[in-house]
């Protein structure tokens, strides 16, 4: 995850297992552009799309085994 402020209009982000669980917007996102927040379920495949706003989310390593 980036530690800076950056623009909603992103349209990819790695995340890690610190990340979770996963929620967009992100804490580093713009709030004045913002949509309304939405857990995304990542663990499982490694990958998640917000219906939002498109953004995708890769999880680095992939799939997270046992995570709760």
């Amino acid at each position: 995850m980036q530690n800076q402020a950056s623009d909603n209009k992103q349209r990819q982000i790695e995340v890690t297992a610190d990340d979770l669980p996963l929620h967009c917007p992100m804490p580093s996102m713009l709030l004045w552009n913002s949509h309304p927040r939405v857990f995304l379920p990542i663990e499982n495949t490694g990958e998640a799309l917000c219906p939002y706003c498109g953004t995708r989310y890769t999880l680095k390593g992939g799939a997270v085994a046992g995570h709760h």
